[in-house]
């Protein structure tokens, strides 16, 4: 591993190199960027959902989600008015539900402002909810033309390769893309980096043979591509073993709308309970058949038969390894609950946003998978 370098300070002759770099990068990201569904979009709102969507999400899904999340929604006022639950349903597989219902929140800000309209600024969409600073900054450079640099983390990486930082910090990293920003063409700048990092200066085997900014590339240089920027060692996150009630009575299954705070908080789950991690040992049909009776019994649904274990489902979250322990229980038919309880049919069409485990578990059990 090489030594970390001191950040560099700027050389004399650099205003005619970074000139340089700024006509070879915009004429290569004119001439080879992808063909997105967003690319070349200047419409504030539809900006701010492309940015939103791809915050920690592959470019593949979000190509699948982006045109009928515009469709459903056009505008910040549909948007705005819309039910919470309908927006959950429509970003249902995108991950990270916080975003949608930001997002939503955000429009209601903006509907409510005086002309009904996203800020124009970077300095007025960060005060939406939800938008931190590269998201204002994309989407004022992008839709408005702000001379502003947004900075993700395939830019972090492009900078940290161009100058061989091996831990480049928040403030270096916001004054050199800020010194480096076009001028004329802030939002397509921004973009050329991004690109950059996302297609040739990859974490992994960058192409460093194809990259239009090899020749002003000093890791390139001094041979520490791969290096660059230092990898952060990433916590495994905890693994959280969860007992799910799976109350059946007759074709139909209990579901219970999550908190509004905290993990998928809003979304309707089937009943959870965590379990001691030792449950994931020889007694874990019984500890997890007591866990659903108890949540059966708390939910004022009367058991008719014996639990049933089904095979476990796994998710990986940010910071949780969730293991999901189903077990069916069947139970007596009772009356409607509460506006937080809903009964379905799995196989069966419904409105209800689902996280993807769950979503899952219900594909399983309207195949018979298990039962």
């Amino acid at each position: 591993m090489t030594p970390p370098r001191a950040d560099p300070a700027p050389r004399p002759d650099e205003s005619c190199e970074v000139a340089a770099q700024r006509a070879t990068l915009l004429h290569w990201y004119d001439e080879k960027h992808r063909t997105l569904p967003w690319r070349g979009e200047t419409d504030p709102y539809h900006v701010l959902v492309s940015e939103v969507m791809l915050q920690q999400t592959r470019v593949a899904t979000v190509e699948r989600y982006y045109g009928p999340w515009l469709e459903r929604f056009p505008d910040l006022a549909t948007l705005a008015s819309a039910d919470e639950d309908d927006v959950l349903k429509a970003w249902e597989g995108l991950g990270y539900y916080r975003r949608a219902r930001n997002l939503r929140r955000a429009a209601i800000v903006a509907r409510d402002r005086g002309d009904g309209s996203l800020p124009t600024s970077a300095s007025g969409l960060r005060e939406l909810p939800g938008v931190g600073e590269y998201t204002a900054a994309a989407v004022a450079s992008i839709a408005f033309g702000e001379r502003v640099a947004a900075v993700d983390g395939n830019v972090r990486r492009v900078l940290a390769r161009l100058f061989d930082v091996a831990d480049p910090k928040p403030s270096w990293l916001r004054n050199t893309a800020t010194r480096l920003l076009d001028r004329d063409r802030p939002g397509d700048w921004n973009q050329a980096l991004m690109e950059l990092g996302a297609t040739v200066c990859a974490p992994v085997a960058p192409r460093c043979g194809e990259c239009p900014a090899a020749p002003w590339c000093r890791a390139k240089a001094s041979g520490t591509p791969e290096d660059r920027p230092a990898r952060r060692e990433r916590s495994a996150g905890r693994r959280a073993v969860l007992a799910l009630a799976v109350l059946r009575e007759g074709a139909r299954v209990l579901l219970r709308r999550r908190p509004l705070g905290g993990l998928l908080g809003g979304m309707w789950a089937f009943p959870e309970r965590e379990l001691p991690a030792e449950a994931e040992g020889q007694a874990v049909g019984e500890v997890a058949g007591r866990a659903a009776l108890a949540m059966a019994e708390e939910l004022g649904v009367a058991p008719c038969g014996v639990p049933e274990l089904l095979a476990p489902l796994e998710h990986r979250f940010t910071h949780i390894h969730a293991v999901y322990l189903p077990c069916v229980v069947p139970v007596a038919a009772r009356g409607a609950g509460d506006e937080n309880e809903a009964w379905v049919e799995p196989g069966a069409p419904s409105e209800l946003a689902l996280p993807t485990a769950q979503r899952r578990l219900l594909e399983r059990l309207a195949e018979g998978a298990d039962a």
